[in-house]
């Protein structure tokens, strides 16, 4: 119960008037606490959204990069690692650096084209391997893709037929090698697939990315940028990841998406 005190030299009226305006004064007091409250929690919910931003910004940053994520990269629907040259100075360190006996190198006869190698880890490497190695070395073969062609002809040696010492008289460039001995062909189709899985963008021969991913969606030859691509994939996946990163995984040319 609310005790009121009345100042009994004051009229009826005038108490009542007094404890009005005091009353009045009181909500414009609460109203200001109120306010002031208001903007504190507006200020630290802004704050929490910063960090929050922060925090995802540090676990993508914090991710544990591996050493292939610099080149052309998928794994196998066998689980082989095959990774691919992105230009002239990438062919260049693969060849030289992480070739090793019982891996499989794929290359084209069009100059420019990439070189894949599969790394076998002492494991036999299966046709399916095979069959997606050379559809992603043709697919990212930047002539051919441009050329529209829808098949193109891929060839595999072991690492011991490549060289890069050339013939009497002839001259090899930066990504270029000398390769001798049996060839074997195959001739896949262009196309590849751009996955999403466990939230992190992965790309490569179609085969290979339905096994390994959680959702895809397969690219081919077309005339919409690589931006224009990526962005609709994104939408697509509905997933916060980086345009970057699915640009670094489509192939140098217009694409589209099959429908």
């Amino acid at each position: 119960m609310v005790e009121i005190k009345l100042d009994l030299v004051k009229s009826l009226e005038e108490n009542a008037s007094f404890y009005f305006e005091k009353s009045k004064k009181s909500k414009k007091k609460i109203a200001g606490v109120l306010g002031i409250l208001q903007k504190n929690i507006d200020k630290l919910n802004s704050i929490k959204h910063k960090e929050s931003k922060k925090e995802i910004l540090v676990e993508k940053s914090a991710r544990k990069k591996y050493w292939y994520e610099k080149f052309r990269w998928f794994y196998s629907s066998e689980n082989f690692l095959v990774i691919g040259g992105r230009d002239a100075t990438t062919n260049d360190i693969i060849v030289k650096k992480h070739i090793e006996i019982g891996d499989l190198v794929f290359h084209t006869d069009m100059a420019g084209s990439p070189f894949f190698i599969v790394k076998s880890e002492g494991r036999e490497i299966g046709d399916i391997t095979k069959e997606e190695t050379a559809q992603a070395t043709a697919s990212y073969n930047s002539k051919a893709w441009k050329a529209g062609l829808s098949t193109s002809d891929v060839f595999y040696v072991t690492p011991g037929q490549i060289s890069k010492q050339a013939q009497s008289g002839e001259f090899l460039g930066k990504g270029s090698f000398m390769i001798r001995g049996k060839t074997t062909y195959l001739h896949p189709k262009l196309e590849l697939a751009i996955g999403l899985k466990d939230k992190e963008i992965i790309g490569g021969p179609v085969t290979a990315i339905k096994v390994n991913a959680d959702k895809y969606i397969i690219i081919t030859q077309g005339k919409e940028k690589s931006s224009t691509i990526a962005k609709k994939i994104k939408s697509k996946f509905k997933a916060d990841v980086d345009l970057d990163d699915i640009i670094r995984f489509l192939p140098a040319g217009g694409c589209d998406i099959q429908k």
